[in-house]
């Protein structure tokens, strides 16, 4: 089962290796963290309070919380 924590990196990880051509670390750091924060916004909005509401709200505190080198990972599991 895939952790909150694993979640939030892949999700940010894919965000930043997708979209983030910025010469600035800075710009592309802040445009990964909005995408994978509004992803978490919007499967929130589709959920309600279901059972998986608990599980996407931590995901968008880790993402809201970390730093670059806590969130981005090299390798992301196919």
């Amino acid at each position: 089962m895939i952790t909150a924590q694993n979640k939030a990196q892949e999700l940010y990880t894919k965000a930043y290796s997708r979209w983030c051509f910025e010469l600035s670390h800075e710009k592309n750091y802040i445009t990964a963290k909005d995408i994978s924060t509004s992803t978490c916004n919007e499967v929130l909005g589709y959920m309600g309070a279901d059972r998986g509401y608990e599980f996407w709200t931590e995901v968008k505190d880790i993402l809201i919380k970390s730093n670059h080198q806590q969130l981005y990972i090299n390798q992301i599991p196919c």
